[in-house]
């Protein structure tokens, strides 16, 4: 039993469920210019509970589908490790899948049809779309920017144009990490015929475009301070978060391998960690 709990907690990588449930507050909060809770309380609650959920429930499909790849590249994630089975990763992103979609449901319409379209492309991706390649990097970018659109929705009941801005962030910088996770998987990904940009055209080109999808987030990045929509408190986690880009680039520009890619990969999502912290900041007046 104890095997099986560790085996469900890594498949659905509590970090990104964390990481797209504060997506959703934060997007909550831009919409309505600040902290602010109220009687929207329950919503917010509702709104955290889906992306988490959901997050978790695509991260147990994935693995289901990648089984056969993992064993290759990943080899101790939870299914080829034994830790496990794939039918009991179905039954849970199942579960967790139910408990999101309800979420959405309690919270209104709006909030189930971007639910459900979140869903929907994830398992999109798993099943057809991971061996489009760069089609397949967009749609699980799609997926981890929709939550800042959710939160406007959740509390508002509308889709806002300036969540939409910090959305395009997100899907910038996480496409980056995208292709930069195809440099890592080149091995199984060949075994399995998925056309990503490292496979392509060679790692060193895939290592350019995620630089390139990297420094565009970081070039629309100071944008929400120019424009008004954050504070100064905005700047300081920013800064850190654009560096980090720009090291991370360069490092891999330098050095397209394997090894180096996965090192990559993986500061990357500090980066987008400290640049969610960027946005919770920013509402500080």
């Amino acid at each position: 039993m104890k095997r099986k709990l560790i085996g469900a907690i890594k498949i659905i990588r509590p970090v990104n469920c964390l990481m797209m449930g504060l997506a959703v507050l934060v997007g909550a909060f831009i919409s309505v210019g600040g902290f602010t809770v109220n009687h929207n309380a329950i919503n917010l609650a509702l709104g955290f509970i889906a992306a988490s959920t959901l997050t978790g429930a695509s991260m147990a499909i994935n693995d289901y589908y990648d089984r056969e790849i993992d064993a290759i590249n990943e080899p101790s994630r939870p299914i080829p490790s034994g830790l496990i089975k794939p039918m009991e990763s179905i039954a849970l992103a199942t579960l967790l899948s139910l408990i999101g979609l309800i979420s959405a449901a309690l919270t209104n319409l709006m909030c189930l049809l971007l639910a459900s379209l979140s869903w929907l492309i994830s398992v999109l991706y798993s099943a057809v779309g991971k061996r489009t390649g760069l089609l397949g990097n967009f749609l699980v970018s799609a997926c981890v920017s929709l939550p800042f659109i959710y939160g406007g929705v959740a509390l508002k009941g509308l889709i806002e144009p300036y969540t939409a801005l910090f959305a395009a962030l997100a899907f910038l910088a996480n496409t980056g990490r995208e292709i930069t996770k195809g440099i890592v998987d080149v091995e199984g990904d060949r075994a399995k015929g998925i056309k990503t940009l490292a496979l392509l055209y060679g790692s060193r080109r895939a290592a350019q475009s995620a630089s390139a999808f990297f420094i565009s987030a970081v070039l629309l990045s100071p944008i929400p301070l120019i424009f008004g929509l954050a504070s100064i408190w905005f700047l300081p986690p920013l800064i850190t978060t654009d560096i980090g880009f720009i090291y991370s680039s360069i490092r891999l520009l330098r050095s397209p391998t394997r090894e180096n890619a996965r090192k990559v990969k993986n500061t990357v999502l500090i980066w987008m960690a400290v640049g969610l912290i960027a946005f919770i900041s920013g509402l500080v007046k």
